[in-house]
């Protein structure tokens, strides 16, 4: 699967694009490589029934490089064009959301087909560019003070993604993208105790260059952006897909997303994926029930209705919700 399983959504309002930017050229700015290491699910402690219910077993890889210098030199220039962005939030100092509104070139590499297909090759299964469109091109900038974390220990609003060094990590004290080998039961113990992961048990991802990303499984594997220990530019950014298997859990906690992105978009794009997923499945169930030979005993097929339409009913629950939790993460 290379193309997005919904059209990109049109650019809102206040929203306005960089001028003079290059366009995007996929043979001059992307230099695809594949990871040397893939690490998996059961690696991390979890259960064949818990890796079941997930789109992939694939957890995380080593760094391996999604574009060419001359894309990492236009990546970075982006990047620096769109900081004056970046705002706050109670996980991350800042963070700059739906730069694929802002640049032509973000979103043209974000949802680009041989990117996709790249990612298809390492989680190794279908996937697409997200359809929420803040979870494309997202921007972490260092934060002002020393010590503090880019982003403290969390898993991820969706399930896949890959994060990408912008600025060079070479020359930075600090500011390690780090992930926990380990459960997301056993971080949150700690988290109640006060307690973080252990340092024994953490990898510090080793970065070549910028323009190298790591593939995630975002929403299984507890990470964090590190705390520089001196000044420095430390920019990255999160690319986000979905499995385009409807069948597996959704694995997403977009209600998060509405202390960060603009709430009349996020509702628009969020109905129009869980529309999509239930679609997809009521088409599934639709084929499975003209079948003549299918047992459709009245609870079974009440069951497989409740499941088709779940995204739905989640989506609908959650926008009407006024009490919406704060952004999860395991440093409160």
């Amino acid at each position: 699967m290379t193309a997005a399983v919904l059209p990109f959504a049109p650019q809102p309002p206040g929203f306005d694009w960089l001028d003079d930017e290059p366009a995007f050229d996929p043979s001059l700015h992307l230099q695809l490589e594949i990871p040397a290491v893939v690490r998996t699910l059961d690696e991390f402690g979890y259960s064949d029934s818990e890796i079941a219910a997930t789109a992939t077993p694939v957890a995380a890889t080593s760094a391996f490089r999604v574009l060419s210098a001359e894309g990492a030199a236009v990546m970075l220039e982006i990047a620096r064009r769109l900081e004056n962005h970046a705002q706050a939030n109670p996980r991350i100092e800042r963070a700059v959301r739906s730069g694929c509104h802002r640049s032509r070139w973000l979103r043209d590499l974000c949802i680009s087909p041989e990117v996709t297909e790249h990612l298809c090759s390492i989680y190794s299964i279908d996937v697409a560019p997200h359809p929420i469109t803040s979870q494309l091109g997202h921007l972490n900038f260092a934060p002002a003070e020393i010590g503090s974390a880019v982003d403290k220990w969390h898993h991820d609003t969706l399930a896949l993604d890959y994060v990408m060094m912008v600025a060079d990590p070479q020359v930075l004290n600090g500011g390690d993208f780090e992930y926990f080998v380990g459960t997301k039961a056993e971080v949150s113990a700690l988290a109640d105790c006060g307690e973080r992961p252990p340092v024994d048990r953490c990898v510090s991802v080793e970065w070549p260059g910028p323009g190298f990303a790591v593939a995630l499984h975002g929403n299984m594997v507890v990470h964090r952006g590190g705390p520089l220990y001196e000044s420095g530019e430390r920019i990255s950014m999160v690319n986000g897909y979905v499995s385009t298997d409807v069948c597996v859990d959704d694995q997403t906690r977009n209600i998060d997303l509405f202390h960060v992105d603009e709430p009349v978009t996020l509702a628009r794009e969020w109905a129009r994926y869980a529309a999509w997923r239930s679609r997809r499945r009521l088409d599934l169930l639709l084929d499975d029930l003209d079948h003549v030979d299918t047992v459709a005993e009245p609870l079974d097929v009440a069951q497989r209705l409740g499941h088709a339409i779940h995204d739905v009913g989640v989506a609908i629950t959650d926008l009407q919700r006024t009490d919406r939790p704060e952004i999860h993460h395991y440093e409160h």
